[in-house]
C-alpha cells in the first residue's frame, strides 16, 4: 500500500528523539513536510532538509506557546504527539511534583497539542498520540507515569467520539522501545523482544494517512 503525503503538512513533537526521528524520517520519505518543535540543539540533518521544519524554544505543556507554535503553521493534515516522559518508583516514594511532572510531560502536552492541531484542520485530518503498554498492561512501580499515558488514551478516544468522521484519532500503546537510552538502562534484557523506532513508526504513518478512512478511537499496541 503506497501512502503519499504530498502537499500535506504533518506536526511531530518528540521529533528529535530516538521514536520521534523514525517518525519524522517516515513522514519524509511519504512526501510531507514535518514541522518539528524542540528545545534543545537541532540535529544537523534535519536542520538542513528542505521538509523539515525545525521551531525552536517550544515548551509543550505551556499553553500560550503551544497556541503561538500552531497558529503560525499552514494548514494541517496530522499532528502526531511522540513527545512525554518517563519516571519509576514506587508509590510511597512518588511526591505530588512527580504526578504534575508526568501529567505535563505527557498528557497536557498531548492535550495542547491535540486542541491547536484541531484548529488548524479546517478540511479534516489526522491525530495520533503516543501513550503506552503501561497504560492498559500497569506492571507497578510507575505510578504517575501509568496515570499520565492513561489519560493520554482517555484523552484521545474522547477526541475520536467528538471529532469524527472529519478527524480521526487514534493512539499507539508501545511496549519498551529498543533505543539506544533503553538498551544503557537495561543491559540484562533482550532488546529482540522490545519494538523497533521504524516499525513503531509506520503504524503511525497508517494511522495518520489519508489511506486511513475509518479508523479512530483505536488503541493500537505495537
Amino acid at each position: 500500500m503506497t501512502l503519499d503525503f504530498t502537499g500535506r503538512h504533518v506536526v511531530v513533537t518528540g521529533g528529535t528523539g530516538a521514536l520521534g526521528r523514525a517518525v519524522v524520517d517516515a513522514f519524509v520519505g511519504a512526501g510531507a513536510v514535518c514541522h518539528v518543535p524542540h528545545r534543545g540543539a537541532a540535529p544537523a540533518d534535519f536542520a538542513s532538509h528542505e521538509r523539515i521544519r525545525l521551531v525552536g524554544g517550544v515548551e509543550l505543556a505551556d499553553e500560550p506557546r503551544v497556541a503561538k507554535l500552531y497558529a503560525d503553521l499552514p494548514a494541517l493534515w496530522a499532528s502526531v504527539h511522540v513527545a512525554g516522559g518517563f519516571a519509576a518508583a514506587p508509590v510511597t516514594s512518588t511526591s505530588l511534583a512527580d504526578l504534575r511532572a508526568q501529567l505535563d510531560q505527557n498528557l497536557v502536552s498531548a492535550f495542547l497539542c491535540s486542541r491547536e492541531a484541531v484548529r488548524r484542520m479546517s478540511a479534516g485530518g489526522r491525530i495520533v498520540n503516543v501513550a503506552s503498554r503501561a497504560a492498559v498492561e500497569s506492571e507497578g512501580g510507575k505510578l504517575a507515569y501509568t496515570i499520565a499515558k492513561a489519560g493520554v488514551v482517555a484523552l484521545t478516544r474522547a477526541l475520536a467520539a467528538e471529532l469524527a468522521p472529519g478527524i480521526l484519532a487514534n493512539v499507539i500503546l508501545p511496549s519498551t522501545i529498543d533505543t539506544p537510552a533503553n538498551r544503557a538502562a537495561m543491559p540484562a534484557a533482550d532488546p529482540a523482544r522490545w519494538s523497533k523506532p521504524a516499525a513503531v513508526a509506520d503504524a503511525i504513518l497508517w494511522l495518520a494517512s489519508p489511506n486511513n478512512l475509518v479508523t479512530t478511537g483505536a488503541l493500537v499496541p505495537v
